[in-house]
């Protein structure tokens, strides 16, 4: 009498029967959000390797848990694409030739925003720089432990008392 297979054998045949018939359509959602058939792949990849940790292939949801994780992880890839780029977009315009009197005038608006931000909360502060440093609204949630419909009044509030403590420090 043999001994049964073990248990990760079991999963390791559950996850190659969900990649072999999951593999075609996974890479054909990334493609159609990236427009790019190798970063598609990639995605793809991401997307099995993050089912094969979760450890659950013989889950009758597995397949579409996959066709969904390379949907996100593929929309993701965009999002990192675009802030990437208006960062890079920064960084040039920051590299062009400026007027001395434009520098200083930013540098004066800088330093003022500085210490009006230094002067909010924890909170409010946080929301503002991550939301302005490009991350969406659900990052901003995550990244806070809070709803992704708390983001919105939050920056409005957090933008409010900016406002104040900008006015307030001109005045000075």
């Amino acid at each position: 009498m043999s001994a049964p297979p073990a248990a990760s054998a079991t999963t390791d045949r559950a996850f190659d029967r969900v990649f072999r018939a999951e593999y075609g359509k996974v890479v054909g959602i990334a493609a159609r959000v990236l427009g790019d058939r190798a970063r598609a792949e990639d995605v793809a990849q991401d997307a099995f390797l993050a089912l094969h940790r979760r450890q659950c292939s013989e889950q009758a949801w597995a397949g579409g848990w996959v066709c969904a994780a390379a949907a996100h992880m593929a929309l993701n890839t965009l999002r990192s694409d675009r802030r990437r780029g208006r960062r890079e977009q920064l960084a040039l315009a920051a590299t062009e030739a400026v007027d001395p009197a434009v520098a200083v005038e930013r540098a004066d608006d800088g330093r003022l925003l500085r210490t009006a931000l230094g002067r909010l909360s924890q909170r409010a502060a946080t929301v503002l720089v991550l939301r302005h440093s490009g991350l969406s609204y659900a990052e901003v949630a995550a990244a806070m432990d809070v709803r992704q419909g708390d983001v919105g009044t939050m920056l409005r509030r957090a933008e409010s008392a900016l406002r104040k403590e900008v006015d307030r420090a001109a005045s000075q």
